[in-house]
């Protein structure tokens, strides 16, 4: 009995060209038409996943900034929305300057830096963004943001990821959603507590949604649903919490999970 699907994106939906498969496409719809809704539950912010929600008609709640937004496809209009405190958003701004990093800030779902680097050139271009310099970002921020990205080489984010760990326990969410992604937001949301909302929204029961992810951010996602798939080259915590594997974006996986279960359901 199930009652809805739950996809990340990247890695999961995605692969590295960004761009939804044929097979893909056609299982979203054979899902929609059987009325089992295709969810959708991203790190990006809603302007970076509209296209595709358009591109495959999903009109539901989708799950954004790692489930501290939750927007309406249609209206553009933010359901659910727990962005950082403000004053612990500025602390880490703080504490990452004195470590020799700036972080990507979003505010009103834009996407601000105090000054544009490699990385932000290729965090832009990868997902369709523009970006704003704001100069120095603690004199600039009066609002609390939706979250806080620090984009570095991996190994940089493992070390200093520790660390912010420490400081900040119980006051942030730290995870990665790509290695080189280190990702900073409201402690009480997760990809887990986004999609229970909008499930909730939709009168769809948690045990009966089949949730896809790949990467250590999606651990949440697949925690709450009474079925977890892992993409089979996903984060080492994924894995060891899925009930299930499945080839990555490359081989349509998930698509093919999708039409297993429509077909046992026919």
């Amino acid at each position: 009995m199930v009652e809805a699907f739950a996809c990340d994106l990247d890695g999961t939906l995605l692969g590295r060209d960004g761009v939804l498969r044929p097979r893909t496409r056609a299982a979203i719809a054979r899902a929609r038409d059987a009325g089992v809704p295709v969810l959708v539950a991203t790190g990006r912010m809603f302007r970076s996943v509209a296209p595709y929600l358009e591109e495959v008609s999903i009109d539901e709640p989708v799950v954004c900034y790692q489930g501290a937004a939750v927007v309406d496809p249609p209206s553009g209009e933010f359901l659910l929305h727990e962005p950082l405190d403000l004053d612990v958003a500025r602390e880490a701004i703080a504490a990452l300057d004195e470590l020799g990093f700036s972080p990507n800030v979003y505010v009103d779902d834009q996407l601000y830096v105090a000054r544009e680097t490699e990385y932000s050139r290729a965090y832009s271009a990868f997902q369709h963004l523009p970006v704003t310099e704001v100069g120095d970002l603690l004199a600039w921020l009066d609002r609390p943001p939706t979250k806080l990205v620090q984009v570095a080489d991996p190994e940089l984010i493992a070390e200093i990821r520790p660390g912010l760990e420490q400081r900040f326990d119980g006051r942030m969410f730290i995870t990665t959603s790509l290695p080189y992604m280190l990702e900073l937001g409201n402690p009480s949301v997760t990809k887990g507590s986004g999609i229970a909302f909008a499930a909730t929204q939709l009168g769809i029961h948690l045990d009966r949604v089949v949730a896809f992810g790949d990467g250590e951010n999606d651990v949440e996602l697949l925690e709450v649903a009474g079925t977890g798939v892992a993409i089979e080259t996903g984060h080492p915590r994924l894995l060891a919490i899925a009930d299930a594997t499945c080839p990555g974006p490359d081989g349509e996986g998930v698509a093919s999970v999708i039409e297993a279960v429509l077909d046992s359901l026919a």
